[in-house]
């Protein structure tokens, strides 16, 4: 076990680090420099479920498929990786992420089920990075801590009055817009 946590990507300030069906990660580099002949495996899990995944699931099965996940699949595999992907140290300049719930392609496509889809609700996630050589797992990572997505805002709790102007204000702004153009046409027979 690998003492390395998965994190949500801080430098570079990125928007949309979190939005209502992905999140970005850093790339594990530096991390799996023992492992060459390894495929780097991202497990995403619901949060009640991190504690119960077994690490020699196989990916590209009916158990660990993203089509099946949430239910009945609790955690699914995605982002298959080689060392060659996450090199170290990490080159300047380099998008070193991964955005995970990012291919709206493979999500209905059963032939896909280490899909990298976007993910069903607000979570709480958590990831891990597995790594295997065949199919023995031969590193793994510690768990992220939670990950929530957002969530959008109800409709009814959305204002229609345009900012919350009032009545009495929009009077006043009339009232004063009728009295300025009764000036202005009076300077101008002035003239």
């Amino acid at each position: 076990e690998l003492t390395y946590k998965p994190v949500l990507t801080q430098s570079p300030a990125l928007e949309g680090l979190k939005t209502a069906s992905t999140f970005v990660l850093d790339q594990p580099r530096c991390v799996f420099g023992d492992y060459d002949n390894a495929d780097i495996w991202l497990v995403v899990a619901l949060d009640k479920a991190a504690s119960t995944f077994n690490i020699t699931a196989r990916p590209g099965t009916p158990e660990t498929a993203f089509q099946n996940f949430p239910d009945p699949v609790h955690a699914y595999l995605t982002l298959n990786a080689t060392l060659a992907n996450y090199p170290c140290p990490k080159t300047p300049g380099d998008i070193t992420v991964l955005r995970v719930g990012s291919e709206t392609s493979c999500a209905e496509d059963p032939a896909r089920p280490t899909c990298n889809g976007p993910l069903p609700g607000p979570g709480p996630y958590r990831v891990k990075f597995l790594a295997l050589e065949g199919s023995e797992p031969v590193a793994v990572t510690d768990w992220s801590a939670p990950i929530t997505l957002k969530t959008a805002k109800p409709p009814s709790s959305i204002s229609t009055t345009d900012g919350g102007h009032s009545a009495g204000m929009i009077a006043i702004t009339t009232i004063l817009s009728i009295l300025f153009a009764i000036l202005l046409a009076g300077l101008v027979a002035m003239l």
